[in-house]
């Protein structure tokens, strides 16, 4: 059981890396863009994690965003693990509120509040997420460049756990830089680099992660993205990620 339970660890691990409820998919971070007053959003995305640690992992996930302002949105979302069990995991809730836009400059500013909303005591033994709430906040920037953007995240939050034997660490932290460059009218391209708490406590406090990624973007109404992310700094262990989204907005 606890076998289970570290293998999805170590995939929400490099999901929370994510986790469901990006709006810049398939970067790690957020940017600062928001849908608009009356705007509407779902994202579904597939992810592929493997570690040389404890295997492999699949899952689904889907978000909605509702623009509530021009500068205010709120978010659901929603994860389905296929592997190596299957079942719900943690829904979120949350919110993006752009408080700084200077259109001179290119600079903007949001800060970003989530809620992890808890699984059952047993679906946590299965190894399916958290049984009791947890939350996080990110502050996030973006910057508007003659190449295209770059986005910078600083994020904290707390996991809990109804299982009070598990020993993984709570708190957590993320710092991200990731540049993206308009290589043509439809197409982007992204390197994201970021440094964030390792969630094992048997292993070294700080890892690291890297993640080259594209966005196809047919039409303002679709994006199809795909990332392929590598954890870093984490000693002997070898972890990636394939994760994969389509975006469509209305």
């Amino acid at each position: 059981m606890r076998t289970r339970f570290k293998l999805l660890a170590t995939f929400a691990a490099a999901l929370c890396l994510s986790g469901p409820a990006l709006a810049y998919h398939p970067l790690v971070g957020d940017d600062t863009g928001t849908q608009g007053a009356g705007g509407n959003q779902i994202e579904i995305g597939y992810d592929y994690d493997h570690s040389t640690l404890d295997g492999a992992g699949r899952s689904f996930s889907i978000t909605y965003s509702r623009g509530i302002t021009d500068a205010l949105d709120v978010f659901a979302s929603a994860v389905w693990l296929a592997s190596p069990v299957g079942g719900w995991g943690n829904a979120g809730l949350g919110a993006k509120w752009r408080f700084y836009d200077h259109e001179t400059s290119g600079l903007s500013l949001a800060i970003e509040p989530k809620v992890q909303l808890p699984v059952s005591a047993e679906d946590e033994a299965r190894g399916l997420g958290n049984g009791k709430t947890g939350y996080s906040l990110a502050f996030l920037a973006t910057q508007n460049t003659s190449f295209g953007q770059v986005i910078v995240n600083l994020a904290a939050g707390r996991d809990r756990f109804a299982d009070k034997l598990i020993v993984d660490r709570k708190t957590h932290y993320r710092l991200s830089v990731a540049p993206v460059w308009q290589v043509s009218k439809p197409i982007r391209l992204a390197l994201d680099m970021g440094l964030k708490t390792n969630p094992d406590s048997s292993r070294k406090y700080r890892m690291g992660y890297l993640e080259l990624g594209m966005i196809y973007t047919p039409d303002q109404t679709l994006d199809l993205s795909l990332g392929i992310l590598r954890a870093v700094l984490d000693g002997p262990v070898s972890n990636t990620t394939v994760t994969s989204e389509a975006t469509w907005r209305f």
